[in-house]
Parts: structure tokens; sequence; C-alpha cells
């Protein structure tokens, strides 16, 4: 549990450190809006990516309450164990923000003051979070999680363009990124509406998959985001 927890933490840090860190890259390299969102989304695809495989094989890779909660309502992931993940996604996301400050010579913390909800930024964490999750469970399903960490970097990467909130999709990254008042940042008062639409968004992939796959085992679950250990 210990390596698991610890693999979580990381992965939710490096993750959270990738997202805001070529966030003021971006900032700091161009003053074109559509450039920086395409800095920032190019980079978060990859870097996703390249998390998943290193940390996949201990933990699973979730870096995401909202897949942890679904595995655990499908069996695949126990509720204990989910009770330990979020927490600690949380926390590695809040500590990746801190190391992306950090690393571009900013404020180790600087409360953000992007206001990010609408109604439009707020249905689209719901599509963005419910895609996210029926697509890491389809791929479980069918056989294929060996792709997920391409499957999940390009999803992302994606999201970013064709969501008006750019696709947070994660309650531990959208509360990490209150901690950094640069390109990627949201505002306190956005956190809990944009948390409550994820959650929605992961309620309605639970019933999609429920539909689309009522076959689904436990054990095909244990797989999610990819194959790792179950202990």
């Amino acid at each position: 549990m210990s390596r698991r927890l610890l693999a979580e933490f990381l992965g939710s840090a490096l993750l959270a450190a990738v997202v805001i860190g070529s966030g003021i890259a971006a900032q700091e390299l161009s003053q074109d809006t559509g450039l920086q969102l395409l800095e920032n989304s190019v980079a978060t695809a990859f870097g996703l990516f390249a998390l998943i495989l290193m940390f996949g094989p201990v933990s699973g890779a979730h870096f995401n309450p909202v897949v942890s909660l679904v595995d655990a309502v499908f069996g695949g992931l126990p509720w204990r164990t989910a009770a330990f993940y979020v927490p600690v996604q949380i926390a590695g996301c809040i500590a990746g923000a801190v190391l992306a400050n950090a690393m571009f010579e900013l404020p180790a913390v600087s409360i953000s003051e992007t206001d990010r909800v609408s109604a439009a930024h707020l249905l689209s964490e719901v599509v963005a979070t419910a895609g996210l999750v029926v697509m890491i469970f389809s791929l479980v399903r069918s056989g294929r999680a060996a792709i997920a960490p391409a499957a999940v970097g390009a999803y992302i990467g994606a999201a970013y363009w064709f969501t008006s909130s750019t696709s947070f999709a994660n309650p531990a990254i959208t509360v990490g990124r209150v901690f950094s008042d640069t390109f990627a940042g949201i505002a306190p008062a956005s956190v809990a509406p944009f948390i409550l639409a994820q959650l929605a968004g992961g309620a309605l992939a639970l019933g999609l998959v429920r539909f689309l796959y009522p076959d689904l085992s436990a054990a095909e679950a244990r797989d999610v985001v990819v194959p790792h250990e179950s202990r």
C-alpha cells in the first residue's frame, strides 16, 4: 500500500507540475492565447502519457479521485484503498503546483484569481470527465488497457480544445491549480462548482459503462487505468 500511495502522490504531483509549469512557460514564450493553449495542451498530453507509463504498474496511475471512486464502485479498487488514494492525489497536486511555481522562480504559493465558473464551463467539465471515465473502462473491458497511457493523454490533449473549460476533468488537479495564479490557475470560488460538475460527469459515466458493458467484472476493473499490483 505504501508504494501504491507514493506512486499516486508522485504521479499527481508531477501531473500538476506539468499542467501548471507548461502553462507558465507558455505565458513567458508567447503573447498569443491560442498558442499558449496549444503549448499547454501538448505538454500535458505528452506528460500524462509518460506519467501513466511510469507509475501505472505500481498503482494503476489513477491520479484522479473520480477514476478511483468509479473503480471502487465496480469493485476494482477496495473502498479502503480509494479512501487513501483520494487525499493523496489532492495533496500531490497541491505539491506539484508549489513545485511548478518554484521552478519558474515565482512565489511558492500564489492563490489564483481566475474565475472560471459559467454554465458552459460546468457543462464542459461534465462532458470531459464522463468521456474520460467511459474511455478508460471501455479500454479495460475490451482488453486494450495497454494503450491507455496514449489514449488518456490523447483524450485530455483533445479535450483542452473541444471544451470551453479546457478540460480539468479531475477534482485533485482542480484543487492544485488554485495554488498558482498563472495561466492554468483557477480561483478558489470556482473549485466547488467544478468538482460538483466532475462528480456529476463521473456518475454519468458510471451509468454509461454499466449500460454499455454490463458484464464488466471486478477483475477487469482492477486493471484501471493500466494493469498493476492488486494487493
